[in-house]
């Protein structure tokens, strides 16, 4: 085997490596939203386990304390990650 095979094998274990540990860079800070400016009181599990609110409207129509997106259906996003989030409600229409 040659040098430049192992170069470009190096190459591609340390780039594997560095998408992994970068994969959670990502996750917001959570904080709990106030329940009484929601449609609904839903819940769901994430990939990492925790439970986060499920995609609501605001009562107000203002961003509730905690929402990280704005979904394209008009409903408000809790995820902690980006991956994955408003998926069942159109995508993202704006990060916040």
């Amino acid at each position: 085997m040659t040098t430049r095979f192992y170069r470009r094998t190096a190459s591609i274990f340390l780039a594997a490596a560095l998408a992994l540990s970068c994969s959670h860079s990502f996750a917001y800070a959570y904080s709990a939203p106030n329940e009484s400016g929601l449609d609904n009181h839903q819940t769901y599990r994430n990939h990492d386990g925790e439970t986060v609110h499920s995609p609501a409207h605001s009562r107000s129509g203002e961003a509730p304390d905690g929402a990280t997106a704005r979904c394209r259906d008009g409903t408000w996003s809790f995820s902690r990650h980006r991956s994955g989030t408003c998926s069942r409600h159109g995508g993202v229409a704006a990060w916040r």
